[in-house]
């Protein structure tokens, strides 16, 4: 938590493992949404889309215990009477400001990761019972694999309300608390008082390993037999 934010200091805040894992994520969401409702011939990028998530939301988790200061579970996820705190403060529009995410924003970061993998994984098991089926329907019985494809379809709805409450608090704090969030996404930066917590320098190679890692898990549990 910070004093209230100078718009003349810069400050790195979220790194370019965090920033690219956001629009990744958003971009794959997004295609595998839209390939899936062109069915057919799509339906394989469909699936890549759904492997792609798993791989990202994999990362993040990683990411989460060994990134860089803002990127940490722990700098972020507040316990939950700090966090119902902070919504009321927040309703009066007197909550403080926090240099990362907020105990709200945290705990929508976690509902995002978790929402993510249950649609990416149910699809893993998935079958539309015509020509397409996931790679692990053979690991499960039909009726357990259509009952599956049909919580796919359910976790999909609250994915995007999900969405749409993310979105809304963006706005809210884009257009309404004047902080300059999507911006900050994009380039890292946000204005922040002096004597701010850095991110701090990107370990690059330790974000390759972990990307290559959790590549390489996913690919696993595709070849699963």
């Amino acid at each position: 938590m910070t004093q209230q934010p100078d718009s003349t200091l810069s400050t790195r805040v979220w790194d370019p493992y965090v920033r690219i894992f956001h629009w990744l994520l958003a971009a794959s969401i997004l295609f595998a949404w839209w390939s899936g409702e062109q069915g057919g011939n799509w339906m394989s990028w469909h699936m890549y889309a759904g492997y792609t998530v798993l791989t990202l939301v994999l990362f993040r988790l990683f990411w989460g215990f060994a990134g860089t200061h803002y990127a940490r579970f722990a700098e972020f996820i507040r316990s939950p009477g700090h966090t119902v705190n902070y919504g009321l403060k927040a309703a009066r529009r007197e909550e403080p400001h926090y240099a990362g995410h907020n105990p709200l924003g945290g705990w929508m970061v976690v509902a995002l990761l978790l929402l993510s993998a249950a649609q990416a994984g149910t699809g893993l098991f998935a079958n539309d019972e015509i020509f397409t089926e996931g790679p692990l329907v053979h690991l499960v019985s039909y009726d357990l694999s259509v009952e599956i494809t049909r919580w796919h379809k359910l976790i999909f709805d609250g994915l995007l309300i999900a969405i749409g409450l993310h979105l809304l608090g963006v706005v809210w704090h884009q257009r309404v608390r004047g902080e300059k969030l999507i911006q900050g996404m994009l380039h890292g930066r946000k204005p922040l008082p002096a004597g701010t917590t850095e991110a701090g320098n990107t370990p690059w190679v330790r974000g390759l390993i972990l990307a290559a890692i959790a590549a390489a898990a996913i690919w696993s549990l595709l070849n699963l037999t």
